[in-house]
């Protein structure tokens, strides 16, 4: 009865089925997706297809990414935004055009998903984060949710000799005993698997690039990964064709 947290799909649904089968996942797992099941590679709408599909066999939360947030909007209002289009909303609208799914389940799928969650041990899952000293729960931007990357920053650069206790320590830091986040690809520091910030684990390994698809299981931090997914989708290009990863 393991808890097991995912990071950033963007479409690979290839690298999902693969990874799930290297953790050995069961239907006594808890699976806890971090965001961002959309945008990049080819089969976004079988993914979620998937994704609709595992929840009526297992326990399975979903966390909002930013680039859900773009998806559902263009499925709900037919709204396409430039930056959306150009960071992979291409690839995923001709996965729709291409895949016969009911549009009314996938929207039920959307707008389900959650900001954030918060477990029985005070284990905080989030995509990117949250700026309010107080919480998420007290966000004034809750745009943060899925775009704040300061949350992150700030673990992954603080003074490991600063004590908890100490008027130093970030107010952030303090509220949860661990935080696990996606939206911040571990490639841009030159890593394929998922980094530890003080209390803050970070799950997106780049499979939106050049990166794997991994799993975490929080309580003993094994992990397993899918192979690099250009060489899953080996007539695709990704995100990579943004070439800075930096823009996600």
């Amino acid at each position: 009865m393991r808890t097991l947290a995912i990071g950033d799909i963007h479409g690979g649904f290839r690298a999902l089925t693969q990874v799930l089968e290297r953790a050995k996942v069961t239907t006594d797992d808890t699976l806890i997706f971090l965001g961002d099941y959309v945008d990049g590679w080819s089969e976004t709408a079988e993914l979620v297809e998937f994704l609709i599909e595992l929840n009526t066999k297992q326990e399975c939360i979903f966390i909002r990414g930013n680039h859900d947030v773009w998806c559902h909007e263009w499925l709900l209002e037919d709204r396409i935004s430039d930056i959306w289009y150009m960071q992979g909303g291409k690839e995923t609208m001709e996965s729709y055009e291409r895949v016969d799914c009911i549009k009314e389940e996938h929207l039920s799928f959307y707008t389900n998903l959650q900001n954030y969650y918060v477990d029985e041990k005070n284990r905080l899952f989030i995509h990117a984060g949250f700026s309010s000293m107080h919480g998420p729960e007290r966000e004034v931007y809750q745009t943060n949710y899925s775009w704040d990357r300061t949350l992150w920053e700030m673990a992954l650069v603080m003074d490991k000799r600063i004590q908890k206790h100490s008027y130093l320590y970030p107010n952030r830091l303090k509220l949860f005993h661990e935080i696990y986040i996606g939206h911040t690809p571990t490639l841009r520091y030159e890593k394929d698997i998922p980094m530890n910030g003080i209390n803050v684990w970070n799950v997106d390994t780049g499979a939106a690039f050049t990166g794997k698809l991994s799993i975490l299981d929080i309580d003993t931090k094994e992990f397993w990964q899918s192979d690099p997914l250009p060489d899953l989708y080996p007539d695709e290009k990704g995100r990579n064709k943004m070439r800075v990863i930096r823009r996600k």
